[in-house]
């Protein structure tokens, strides 16, 4: 069986390689792999800036679709079932949270990851995962439930966002996404559904992008500063990671605005900043900035029904690039692509 595989930690490691077939355990499934979603986190991976280290080599992949072969009599899945597995384990102590079944908030580090850390992940043409992290996909999203991962990382970030606006009396008209790639398009979609204004701004002056937020019945804004939006939103999700815009939204949402942090920044990259100033218009305009982070088990499920309440057409055009497996190290280069697809599927 074939397998997108690395070292962490050690670059030029990346390839598609021979694995042993998978022998699912009592309470699995066998998943025929049928596509692979690449990420910011996969090609950091391959680059070895990011990873814990392990000898022996690592299944990659965790943005994943595939279909059932094999289930354990008695749960809820059938053999042709569409399913994606879910990402995050909890540590075995438990914390807290992981004890809640909150893993995606684990306060003491000890969880791991299918595809990131410690755990194989699901970038083979055939992969097992636990029935209870399984998460079953609409026939009728077909390949695009490879969308579904994440989807689930807004679908967190927007439940964040409206418990902390229940704090108080809540009423956002307008959102502003700062990158218009897959997490920042996705967001802008279950904005949408919200019934918010939506704003995006990217670097981008024309193609896809611009088009697509038109299509989705969004405002597209094409600059480098969240001033040159014009206004200042009730709520910002920031997906870029760029510590210049992260500085912005803190100084440019609305009063008792929200700002939701989803982009991970590179360290070891210096800006200036007034921070009297950033605290004191948090603190007099009761501001909120939180970061956000992987999900747990009902933001999949949030997820896929987002998902499959969108409109299809305008989600397929979010895959700009699709490989197949035998050429998956293409997919981790450089390009200007809003998400990329390996088939998986032989």
């Amino acid at each position: 069986m074939r397998a997108i595989t690395l070292i962490p930690g050690k670059q030029g490691t990346l390839g598609v390689t021979e694995v042993p077939e998978p022998e699912p355990k009592a309470g699995q499934l066998l998943v025929q792999g049928l596509a692979l979603g690449i990420c910011g986190t996969d090609r950091e991976l391959n680059s070895g800036e990011y990873g814990w280290p392990r000898a022996e080599p690592m299944i990659l992949g965790h943005e994943s679709l595939g279909r059932v072969l094999r289930a354990p009599e008695g749960s809820a899945y059938s053999p042709g079932d569409l399913v994606v597995g879910v990402v995050r384990r909890p540590d075995p102590e438990p914390c807290p949270a992981c004890a809640r079944g909150e893993f995606d908030m684990c306060r003491n580090g000890g969880y791991t990851e299918r595809g990131i850390k410690e755990l194989d992940g699901y970038g083979s043409e055939r992969w097992v995962v636990e029935a209870g992290y399984a998460i079953k996909i609409d026939p009728a999203l077909g390949e695009l439930g490879v969308l579904v991962e994440p989807a689930s990382v807004v679908a967190k970030a927007w439940e964040h966002i409206e418990a902390i606006g229940a704090r108080a009396w809540f009423g956002p008209q307008n959102v502003l996404v700062t990158g218009a790639g897959p997490i920042g398009l996705l967001a802008a979609l279950l904005a949408k559904q919200r019934g918010l204004d939506v704003h995006v701004l990217d670097r981008a002056t024309d193609g896809i992008k611009p088009a697509l937020v038109a299509d989705l019945g969004g405002t597209y804004h094409a600059g480098d500063g969240i001033e040159s939006v014009g206004f200042k939103p009730d709520i910002i999700v920031e997906a870029t990671g760029a510590a210049q815009l992260v500085v912005e939204a803190m100084l440019n949402n609305a009063a008792a605005g929200i700002v939701c942090l989803t982009g991970v920044s590179s360290g070891g990259r210096l800006i200036r900043m007034d921070a009297g100033q950033i605290n004191r218009d948090i603190v007099l305009e009761n501001d909120v900035v939180f970061g956000s982070v992987n999900a747990n088990l009902r933001h999949y499920r949030a997820a896929a029904a987002a998902l499959t309440k969108a409109d299809h057409d305008w989600l397929s055009r979010l895959i700009t690039r699709r490989l197949p497996l035998d050429q998956a190290p293409a997919a981790f280069e450089p390009g200007d692509h809003v998400k990329v697809v390996i088939n998986l599927e032989s």
